[in-house]
């Protein structure tokens, strides 16, 4: 929890805080500074890669990459003195090399040493960035306001040094996963085993589907909420309600994984926004309404991170899973940026958000549905059975 709440995961809620003065100083115009997200396509080229690396070195040796470089990036940022080419320069090692401190690595933990209540486990830790910005958010936009936002990344190194020292003490060491005469397998075989079985491409087509709507809560939330009639404080209501769907959807999947069939659990959690996003789309514009489809589409994007951590370790070896994972998280980033780019262009030719919301919502379904053929899938441990 410390990890993920310090680590690169509260990204979002940093740059809230402190981007409004950074360019103001600098003078940048906001279409400069928006180009920078583009750069995230880059994350998931190289996600496989850190997942491969947590299985081969383990969640320590991982965790302490990001842990060490975080602080630096936080420092370096403060000293880039306005310059856009160097931020940039700054923000693609963050958005590289930053990752080994996100869910994919830390979940790790979870597999390893939790059983019995692994989706609750699961729940309570990828709760912590929120509650993070909850308390955190507040605290960091008064003293960007006190002292600037050269101060601010300074005191954020510092703060995230110390709790990264405190952090790397705190993990457990890693479970063996093979004898010490055995030796790891190389990747191209990993590789293999993972590509070759039909859970990974249910997951995956899943993900690539679910996934295409997550832009309207990343950039256009506002927006959509206007487009719909919806203002002044109603407006605001509406980002309380995406928070608590989140918090509710994490809880109440992680919960439900442990006493229910997983699958089925993952195709209603991950459904649920498909009937969000068709009543948004409908002429019902009252605000309670849209109130109740926001809320859907924060509970299946908080339930998402439990629900796939517990069925690739139901359905993959633990040798495997941040490999797995890795690719899964980028085939996220992949369907979350393809999306941004579908609305875009039906923005362009439409003007109306109602086509895009159409098509997702039937995407999210079918993606949805497809979770419902792991139940003829073979289990982790019906693979060791297997494979001795």
């Amino acid at each position: 929890m410390l990890g993920l709440a310090t680590g690169n995961s509260i990204v979002g809620i940093v740059t809230s805080a402190i981007a409004p003065a950074l360019i103001a100083d600098a003078g940048w115009s906001k279409a400069e500074y928006a180009m920078i997200g583009s750069l995230t396509l880059f994350t998931a080229l190289v996600l496989p890669f850190i997942g491969r690396l947590a299985d081969t070195l383990g969640v320590r040796l991982t965790a302490l990459i990001g842990l060490v470089t975080v602080p630096l990036v936080y420092l370096a940022y403060s000293f880039c003195g306005g310059s856009l080419r160097v931020y940039i320069a700054i923000y693609l090692v963050q958005t590289t090399i930053c990752v080994t401190t996100t869910s994919m690595i830390y979940t790790r933990l979870i597999v390893q040493h939790v059983e019995k209540a692994r989706g609750l486990a699961l729940a309570i830790v990828a709760s912590s960035p929120a509650l993070a910005g909850m308390v955190g958010g507040p605290i960091l936009n008064a003293y960007v306001e006190a002292n600037g936002w050269q101060a601010s990344y300074r005191a954020l190194a510092l703060f995230v040094a110390c709790t990264g020292v405190i952090t790397f003490l705190l993990i457990p060491p890693d479970r063996p996963v093979r004898t010490p005469r055995e030796k790891a397998p190389r990747a191209a075989g990993v590789y293999r085993e993972i590509l070759g079985m039909p859970a990974f491409w249910i997951v995956a087509g899943s993900m690539l589907l679910c996934n295409l709507p997550q832009t309207l809560l990343l950039t256009q939330l506002k927006l959509l909420v206007l487009d719909q009639g919806v203002s002044g404080s109603d407006a605001a209501v509406m980002f309380s309600a995406l928070s608590l769907g989140m918090l509710a959807g994490r809880v109440v999947t992680g919960v439900a994984l442990d006493r229910f069939v997983p699958h089925i659990v993952a195709f209603i959690a991950m459904g649920v926004p498909g009937l969000g996003l068709f009543v948004i789309a409908s002429p019902w514009d009252a605000p309670g309404v849209v109130m109740m489809a926001i809320f859907f589409l924060g509970f299946a994007y908080g339930a998402e991170g439990d629900a796939i951590a517990f069925l690739v370790a139901r359905h993959f070896r633990l040798e495997v899973y941040s490999s797995v994972m890795g690719l899964i998280t980028a085939v996220t980033s992949f369907s979350t940026a393809a999306g941004a780019a579908l609305l875009s262009l039906t923005l362009a030719r439409t003007g109306s958000f109602d086509p895009f919301l159409n098509g997702t919502a039937i995407a999210v379904v079918a993606g949805a549905a497809l979770l419902l053929r792991l139940g003829r899938c073979p289990t982790a441990l019906a693979f060791r059975k297997a494979h001795g």
